[in-house]
């Protein structure tokens, strides 16, 4: 895989569009709907959903410098008890994610990214670019399992395919 600013964009378009379409599936799902654990490595619903959202947070203080989240991966699932504040960190977690992949230019995806990582408990040094596809990967990984539970539940979320991803995705 090449790494280059135009698919980091449209990786991060293709995130916030999907995102929008768990959510939205979600929405039509009572509370105890959401929580219930359904077998996932993080439970339920919104167990998956708010450790990808803790996930998102985590890798992009390392792009960006901004703020991380609180906790480790054993919190992460937990970290946004409440819908409505989950579903606006989340928005406003896509707009950063896409803002950041909007002002990338190619020489800001050369060398290295090193960081402390909590999940190997040692520090890491890797290629930028590898992180930055191991970042889009780990998303769709866990909206395909959040699909699954959405799917099971009753909820209808929509289309997953790159090629029919709407234009007009936006901030």
């Amino acid at each position: 895989m090449i790494v280059t600013p135009s698919w980091c964009a449209m990786m991060a378009r293709y995130n916030t569009w999907q995102n929008r379409n768990l959510l939205d599936a979600a929405d039509d799902l009572d509370e105890a709907s959401l929580r219930q654990d359904r077998g996932a490595f993080f439970g339920s619903i919104a167990g998956t959903l708010n450790h990808l959202l803790w996930a998102d947070l985590v890798w992009m203080s390392r792009f960006d410098g901004g703020e991380a989240p609180t906790g480790g991966i054993p919190e992460s699932a937990g970290l946004w008890p409440d819908w409505g504040r989950f579903r606006a960190a989340r928005a406003a977690a896509d707009r950063r994610i896409m803002g950041w992949a909007d002002r990338l230019e190619s020489d800001h995806l050369a060398g290295d990214l090193a960081w402390f990582s909590g999940a190997a408990g040692r520090e890491l040094n890797r290629p930028l670019a590898l992180c930055v596809g191991h970042f889009f990967n780990h998303q769709t990984h866990h909206r395909g399992q959040v699909h699954a539970m959405l799917t099971a539940a009753g909820a209808a979320p929509g289309p997953t395919d790159l090629f029919v991803m709407p234009e007009d995705i936006g901030l």
